[in-house]
């Protein structure tokens, strides 16, 4: 069975409270993460027609802030499907109501997973594609995949050679003290 995108896109949006700000006056943004999730679950079980669970979350850049009394909308789709995953995109937008300026605030990709009532993972859907944002999402979720694990095998533990890697340091704010190397 494959589904096109459209049908499980899900757009919410809040009004941000004072309740949901930091120290600093600017939205907390667990606040932000936690609302990124629920739409994450919400527009994955809505593809799978199963309950979903968060297996990651990849990369969350907060590139811009967001002001109490700001509109906040988010935005989700399925950019992915595996065999019991999904990769979701997520895009949060502010908009000041009064002078109706709108700002990306971040772009993050949760991988959700499709699970039966035993807890069981579950086959999802596939996608269908359409457009070519649509192969472009596609294909950029599996190049993020490759990179991941590329970037998981590299620093191996058991394979990691501290002497390939001193060279690098030199660059940034640290200072070595190694003896066991």
């Amino acid at each position: 069975m494959f589904k096109h995108s459209s049908e499980s896109q899900i757009t919410i949006t809040q009004l941000m409270l004072p309740s949901h700000s930091n120290f600093s006056g600017k939205i907390h943004g667990g606040f932000v993460l936690n609302l990124m999730d629920q739409i994450a679950f919400a527009c994955a079980s809505k593809h799978s027609q199963h309950y979903c669970v968060t297996a990651s979350v990849n990369r969350v850049d907060f590139l811009n802030p967001i002001d109490v009394g700001e509109l906040v909308t988010l935005k989700a789709s399925v950019n992915f499907t595996g065999r019991t995953s999904m990769v979701i995109g997520v895009r949060v937008e502010s908009e000041n109501i009064q002078t109706g300026k709108k700002k990306h605030c971040n772009s993050s990709y949760f991988t959700m997973v499709a699970k039966n009532d035993a807890g069981k993972n579950v086959p999802v859907p596939g996608l269908i594609l359409k457009t070519k944002q649509d192969v472009r999402r596609y294909t950029r979720s599996i190049a993020r995949q490759e990179h991941a694990k590329n970037r998981s095998d590299a620093f191996d533990a058991s394979e990691f050679k501290v002497t390939e890697h001193l060279k690098s340091l030199e660059k940034h704010n640290v200072s070595l003290e190694l003896n066991d190397y």
